[in-house]
This record gives structure tokens, sequence and C-alpha cells, in this order.
């Protein structure tokens, strides 16, 4: 547990579900309190009721491809906790699968870049007047996709690829006035979602899926939120502009 984070604020957008609902949860076990960014309202409330039973949270309906939208979440934050200490920017579009590139549109691409690039880059930019003032951090979500890919990824790949080198640009700039930008690549990460079959049972990986990772076994949410919490202490104080490949050396390894 880092103790430097006690009663610091944090925002967690794509905070409804998924990894990041669990990084949520871990920065309040560890002391802060988290505000709660989504698009999805409903689900967005059953998180909130879930987790403001361990902390101080704040839910904020968000869409970071709407300035608007990105502007009010930072102002409510501020008029609720009236800082801002980390910013975790975790929403995005999660499904990788584009069409053939001979037929992808411009209006596909454009929705994965806009969501999964354009978002963080205008939530730090609201942000960071307040990370600036607190000497706070920064943290995009991207993927291993970045770095190694397969057939019909492009949007997908491109849009974490920038984010990136969106990290290590913020990092340059931002440096100088006290605030620390890193990446965090998650590899295979099982959430409640992504083991959810259609037909409402859960799907459990094999033997032979985690053995295909050289530490044994296949990532869960909290490896990442692990991490996040690392990255925004004072632990990682000589640590900006870099990107951390959680995927238990899965990228590491040949397949043949």
């Amino acid at each position: 547990m880092s103790n430097d984070l006690k009663d610091k604020v944090a925002i967690v957008t794509g905070a409804a579900r998924g990894i990041g609902r669990i990084i949520a949860r871990h920065l309040l076990e560890v002391g802060m309190s988290v505000v709660l960014a989504d698009m999805n309202e409903q689900l967005l409330e059953k998180t909130n009721e879930e987790l403001c039973e361990i902390g101080p949270t704040l839910q904020v309906q968000c869409d970071v491809t709407k300035e608007q939208d990105i502007e009010l979440m930072v102002a409510a934050t501020i008029g609720r906790f009236e800082r801002i200490d980390a910013l975790i920017n975790n929403a995005g579009i999660g499904n990788p699968h584009c069409p053939d590139i001979a037929e992808m549109t411009a209006e596909f691409w454009n929705k994965i870049i806009s969501t999964n690039l354009t978002g963080p880059m205008l939530c730090s930019k609201h942000a960071t007047p307040a990370l600036r003032h607190s000497q706070g951090s920064i943290v995009h979500i991207a993927s291993v996709r970045a770095i190694q890919s397969e057939s019909n990824n492009e949007a997908y790949s491109a849009s974490k690829g920038g984010l990136i080198s969106l990290t290590h640009a913020m990092a340059n700039t931002l440096g100088k006035t006290g605030v620390r930008v890193n990446c965090i690549s998650p590899g295979w990460i099982l959430t409640e979602e992504s083991t959810r079959r259609k037909d409402g049972r859960q799907w459990v990986p094999t033997e032979a899926h985690h053995a295909s990772h050289p530490v044994g076994r296949v990532g869960v949410a909290l490896d990442i939120a692990n991490m996040v919490e690392y990255l925004i202490s004072e632990k990682a104080s000589f640590i900006t502009g870099q990107n951390f490949v959680v995927d238990g050396g899965a990228v590491k390894k040949i397949f043949i």
C-alpha cells in the first residue's frame, strides 16, 4: 500500500466496469478519493453504489469524445474535492476487431481514434492545471496491441500506439511543471465482462491459455491496478514518459 496516496484524489475514466472498475476500487482501498467517470449512466450508478462503501466517490457521466463533458467532469471534481492528484485515462473502445482495411470507413476509424486517443488528450488537457498545482500524475491505459498486433487490428492498434507516443510527448512538456505521465499496456486481462459468454455463462481459460504466458497464468485486472498505484505514488517519482507492458511476459515469447 502506498501511504502517500491517502486522502489524495484520482479521476478514473471508464470506471463503470472492467479494468477501470478494479482500478477505482483499488485506489479507494489505498485511501484515495475517486471520481468514477463513464458514459454508461446505469452501469456507473451501480458501480458507484458498490464502491462508495469503500471510500469517498463521485460519479460523473462523461463521454470522453465530448470536450464539454470532460470540462464538466473536471469542474465537478474540483467542486467536490478541491484538487486532482491523478488522472487515469482508461476509457476506450475495447473491441480491437476492425473490418478489412479495403472496406474500413473513415467513420469507423475516426470513432476509435476519437475515443482511444483524442479522449485521453482532452482529459489531460483539462486536468493539467489542477495536476500542476498538486504535482500530480497521469497514467494512460494502452494495450500490447500497440507493439504487437494481428489481423484486422489497424484502428485499435494505431490508437493505442498513438497513446504511447502521447505519453512521452506529454512527459517532456509537463515534466518541468512537476507532472509525471506514464502509460500501461495490458496484455490478456480477465474481467467479468471479458469472460462472460453470450449465453450468460462464464468462460474459463484453459491450462493452455495460462501456459502460453511465461509466468504461467493469464492476467487479472488487479495486476493493472497495482501498477497504477505504483506509478502515481511517490515511489515512482523518478519515472515519467514510460510505457509499462503488464502481460505476464507474453510479448517476449516466441510462438512457433
